[in-house]
């Protein structure tokens, strides 16, 4: 399927789901999901936590509390803080993951950032490329507006470079 790449704060975006990139506890820290939980207050962060911990490229949904969102997919792309690194299969996997769930759930716009990267400590633009893979390859049922996020100029250039994809 067709994507964009976008810069921005993924708390201030608008679709139907907006994806974390969580750890197995789904306990939200900081990155991606700082912002997050920030945007939409603190009961996203025990909403998700009640459902963890989860395996590794699971993915659990919350409400979006007050984000512009109708929910939020916590995929699991990295293990719990100190229990090691992302890997190129549990980006993908979370990446799939988030992806069907979304189907699942009748959404039709979708904003995922580079999951496993950051703190994660996966390269971003080998993540970027695992991510991107995986949404091309993704036949949606009700997904049609699928945006890969990068907070600064610097990641969305990595970002389209690892994608191949211009502006």
């Amino acid at each position: 399927m067709e994507y964009d790449v976008v810069q921005g704060d993924i708390a201030g975006q608008s679709a139907d789901a907006l994806v974390n990139a969580a750890g197995t506890s789904l306990r939200m820290g900081s990155g991606v999901a700082g912002a997050l939980r920030r945007g939409a207050g603190n009961e996203i962060n025990e909403a998700a936590m009640e459902q963890g911990p989860v395996d590794l490229g699971a993915v659990a949904v919350t409400d979006a509390y007050d984000l512009e969102a109708e929910y939020v997919i916590h995929a699991a792309a990295m293990p719990h803080y100190d229990d090691g690194e992302a890997t190129a299969s549990s980006i993908r996997e979370a990446t799939h993951n988030a992806l069907e769930n979304a189907d699942e759930l009748d959404c039709q716009s979708l904003v995922i950032p580079a999951l496993g990267c950051g703190v994660a400590g996966f390269d971003l633009a080998d993540g970027a490329a695992i991510i991107g893979e995986e949404i091309a390859a993704y036949e949606p049922d009700s997904l049609e507006d699928v945006r890969f996020i990068a907070y600064s100029d610097e990641e969305v250039e990595t970002v389209r470079k690892a994608t191949g994809e211009t502006v």
